[in-house]
């Protein structure tokens, strides 16, 4: 079984790839950051597995549909696995902000089917990285560890003011896990 000590569950826009207020909705306008798809890699190769929750209300507003998705998915996992790594999961939400939905972050159905597919009993200790408020909850709601970064929407998330109390916050995915596997190095 899997420990789930060792997982981390990102956001996907904003986090991985640029973000769009207009969405991204090909995958000619899917741009990974470098960094982030190096972060991945090392998050993998230092034995930590990664999965991804992503919302993407594009496909319920007729943006795109999921062969789409599929396609900035395949290039996702190519990108990750040439750089010497691996994606677990891929969790995504198809419904828009009107459709009631269970899995639509802050709500925990996208978590819960990380936590169901990789067969953990929990995902408490796990780490959520996103670069919105709504990551943030649904990862406290799992009683996940919560960081925040300032790629995407994460700077406007952070000058907010909203409460992020508990909350760690970093320039982006890269620092974080670099933060991540240093603070493992320091405790072994």
């Amino acid at each position: 079984m899997l420990s789930h000590q060792r997982l981390v569950i990102l956001d996907r826009d904003g986090v991985i790839n640029q973000d769009s207020d207009a969405y991204i909705k090909s995958l000619d306008e899917w741009i990974p950051y470098p960094t982030a798809i190096q972060a991945i890699a090392q998050l993998s190769k230092a034995g930590w597995t990664v999965a991804i929750a992503t919302n993407q209300s594009g496909i319920a507003r007729g943006y795109y549909d999921t062969a789409v998705l599929t396609e900035m998915h395949d290039r996702l996992n190519q990108l990750v696995e040439k750089a010497g790594g691996q994606i677990s999961h891929i969790a995504y939400c198809p419904h828009g902000p009107d459709d009631d939905c269970d899995c639509r972050k802050p709500k925990t159905g996208l978590m819960r089917q990380i936590q169901q597919h990789l067969g953990l009993e929990s995902l408490e200790k796990a780490w959520v990285v996103g670069d919105s408020l709504r990551d943030l909850q649904a990862g406290s709601a799992m009683g996940c560890h919560v960081a925040l970064v300032r790629t995407g929407k994460g700077f406007l998330t952070e000058s907010k003011g909203f409460n992020l109390e508990g909350v760690m916050v970093f320039d982006d995915l890269a620092a974080f896990t670099e933060w991540l596997l240093s603070a493992e190095d320091d405790a072994s």
